[in-house]
This record gives C-alpha cells, structure tokens and sequence, in this order.
C-alpha cells in the first residue's frame, strides 16, 4: 500500500499549486566533482536536493557510467553522509525511463527490458519517476512519429513495473511520484541554424495528459495517476555548440496557462542550461517548475579545470605538466563515438566543439583513466605550492574575489566546486531554493 504521507516533491508541487512561485531543480549528472558540489551546496544552504540518473546513464547493465541504480543511490549518500548532509532532504529520480538504450530492438523486448530497468530504479530507492516511451523501437513505423496513444499505453505499462515494484518495499517508503510526457530536442542540442525553437502545442500537450490518464485507469492505475506530479514540454528553450535559445514567456503564455487547470500537475523543462537567471525565474514562475540541468554543470567544471592548465603551464616545467588539454584532444579523436554524430564543420571547427561546445560532449571522457590520471597531476601540480594570486585573478576572477574576501580556501579544488556552485546558485535562487551565501 502507498504511504499517505505526501513527499518534499510534492508538498514543494503542492505548494506551487497554490500559488506560490516556487520550483525545484533537478541535478541531471553523474559527474562525481558536480555530485559533490550539488551535495555540498544543499548541505550549506538547507536546501532540497534532486538527483536524477537517465536510462543511459545508469540501468540494470551499468549504462554507460558502470553503475547500476543501487550503486549510483548508494554513491550519492554515501556522499552525502560524508559531507553532513541529511539524506531524507535528497530526492533520487530516474530519468527518461522507458526502452530508449533498447529501441533497435523489437518493442516487447525493449520494453521488458525497460520495465526490469524501472523495477531496479524503485528497489534501489528512487522516488521519482520519469516514464518515457516515446521513442520508436525496431518494429513500429518508422515514417511517422510513435503515436500518442501507444506511448501513453507503454508509459502505463512501465507504471505498473514499478508499482508492482513499490508494494515489495516497506510500509512505510516513501510513495512515487511519476512524470510523463517527453518534448525535448534530440540529444547534443538543436542545429545551429534553427532561429527558434518550437514550443509544444497546447493541443498535444492536452493530449498526451488526457491519453495518458485513460491508459492509467484502464491498468487499474488510478491510485498511481493521482501521484503524477509534472508533464515534459518544450517550453523553447535549448542550446547548441555556439547558440543558446533564450526562454520567451510570451510565447510559452499559452502552454502555461494550459497547465492551471490541472490541480495536481505542473510542468518538467529541460533542457534549462545556460539559461539567464531571469529566465529561469520567468520559468518557474510560468509554471516551469522542475528545471533539468545537467551539460552546464559539467561545462562549469570544464571551464574552472581548462583555466588551471593556464596557471600550471605559468608555473610548472613542460616537463612536469599534466598536458591536460592534449590528453583530452588525444582521447577523444581516437574514441569520437560520443561526440562524431554532434559536431559538425571543418576539422578546425570540430577541434574547437571538442573542448568548447556548449553541447559539453566532453562530459563522456572526464572519466577514462588517462583523462583522470592527467586531471590528478593538474590538481597535485597546483596544490603543491601556493598560487599567485595574480594568476588566480587571470584564471578565475571570481574565485580570485572570493578567495581575497576569505569566502573561498585557496585550493584547486575548492575553486572547481566553487566554479560549479554558481550555476547551482542561480537556479536555488530562480526556484525560491534558500541560496544562502558560501564559506569554505
């Protein structure tokens, strides 16, 4: 039986029902410096925090991270416990849950595979839910898009795995909060030449809410569909290698005034990188309320670690140094399967996408152990001798502020967590998330 007791996610949704313009964002990332600085932040500021995993990412068969849910919900407390923070404030979601690592397989096949996925996500102790079938598998049609009605059919499918899942849990777990809907870009980004991005129609939106609460009741799920708390869309906004699509209220007006008739659900965007923070603010406030980021992390981190190799190479002989920046380069011509299909151009145009993209493809390679055994001697390199403050100011003016007004300890990797940290405070503070000042 699910357990009355409503969830920080839904009393946060609740909330924002009522009236008060507040959100929540949602840490899309298994990078374990963004991890840590999500955890550390959230600690500091007594804030919420929501950590989701996507069916990539992590699944029954390690993802492309090696990690299985448990294994990922077991790291993230784990540090969380290291660094004080109280593990009932953190929420674990599961993201794009559905047959997408197996739709070149026939569809039953993808989707039992997709239905153990979401069993082990709620066993593993994942509270969130994103059910997401909305991708073709090998044997549906390929010259149209999946219809309507046959993803809401396999998201009430995937619905029932994981409430069948749930009743094997204690008494008292925490009960489910699902998402359904999918209206993002495909992944990488949106064509540099695109001037805008489409916006999901108040129609198909509409549409996939009444369709998928009658797939829901026809399973018996009604119990199930009064604990879906948001519906993905596309509220405009997304990001290529060099562009950023900025959020547009006017002409997301119509989309939100949609989900106000609507007494249990707001809205999911992503993606919300790079974003303004008035933007986002705006976002939440259009009823945006669960804004996905995850590349502008990992794009914070590239940028704090890019800017050491500047101060190293002043400070440390070639012979010495971590050469980070070739090591990246080296690796990822000769592995491109996680970048080859996003960046396009000339081989000049393509070198600078590989360390500079805004897409952030990156992100894939910052754990190969070449790549990490290079990181370790940039951070071994500058911790062991102070460094100029001269040079700090060059590399990281802001942290060089932050360090010179005693907020910030005077160390590599204070300055990386510090440089992640700003993304993570402006959406605290376009969420109404406390965002209290930082100290190291």
């Amino acid at each position: 039986m699910t357990s009355s007791l409503p969830t920080l996610l839904q009393q946060i949704v609740s909330t924002h029902k009522q009236g008060t313009a507040i959100g929540l964002p949602s840490i899309c990332s298994a990078h374990p410096s963004v991890l840590e600085a999500a955890v550390r932040h959230a600690q500091e500021t007594g804030a919420v925090l929501l950590v989701e995993s996507t069916s990539n990412q992590v699944n029954q068969y390690g993802g492309y991270t090696g990690m299985t849910p448990a294994t990922f919900r077991q790291r993230l407390m784990d540090l969380a416990r290291r660094h004080q923070m109280p593990t009932e404030r953190i929420i674990l979601g599961g993201d794009h849950l559905g047959p997408n690592p197996w739709r070149r397989q026939p569809a039953k096949r993808a989707m039992e595979q997709a239905q153990t996925l979401v069993r082990e996500c709620v066993l593993a102790g994942y509270t969130k839910i994103h059910l997401d079938a909305s991708m073709r598998c090998a044997d549906d049609a390929t010259d149209t898009p999946l219809p309507i009605e046959v993803s809401a059919a396999r998201a009430a499918a995937l619905c029932a795995a994981a409430e069948e899942a749930y009743a094997q849990l204690p008494a008292n777990a925490p009960p489910l909060s699902y998402v359904i809907g999918t209206e993002v870009p495909a992944p990488g980004g949106e064509q540099e030449a695109a001037s805008e991005i489409h916006v999901s129609s108040v129609a198909d939106t509409q549409a996939t809410i009444e369709l998928t609460r009658q797939a829901f009741l026809e399973r018996g799920l009604a119990s199930a569909w009064e604990r879906v708390i948001a519906v993905v869309v596309q509220p405009g906004v997304e990001f290529g290698d060099e562009v950023i699509f900025d959020y547009r209220r006017d002409r997301a007006a119509p989309l939100s005034r949609l989900i106000e008739g609507y007494e249990h659900l707001v809205y999911e965007a992503h993606p919300t990188d790079y974003q303004t923070g008035q933007a986002l603010r705006q976002m939440v406030e259009d009823h945006f309320a669960i804004l996905k980021v995850g590349p502008a992390l990992t794009f914070a981190f590239r940028e704090a670690v890019l800017a050491l190799t500047l101060i190293e190479e002043a400070l440390v002989a070639e012979e010495g140094r971590s050469h980070l920046r070739a090591v990246l380069e080296r690796v990822m011509v000769a592995h491109p399967e996680h970048w080859q299909a996003y960046y396009r151009g000339t081989p000049a145009q393509q070198r600078l996408a590989r360390l500079y993209s805004f897409s952030d493809r990156i992100r894939y390679y910052w754990a190969r152990p070449e790549v990490q055994a290079a990181l370790d001697i940039l951070l071994r390199n500058l911790g062991a001798r102070p460094v100029p403050l001269s040079l700090l100011s060059q590399a990281l003016p802001v942290q060089y502020r932050r360090v010179r007004e005693g907020r910030l300890a005077r160390n590599p990797r204070a300055w990386i967590r510090d440089k992640i940290t700003e993304v993570l405070a402006d959406y605290a503070a376009a969420t109404g998330t406390p965002h209290e000042k930082r100290e190291e």
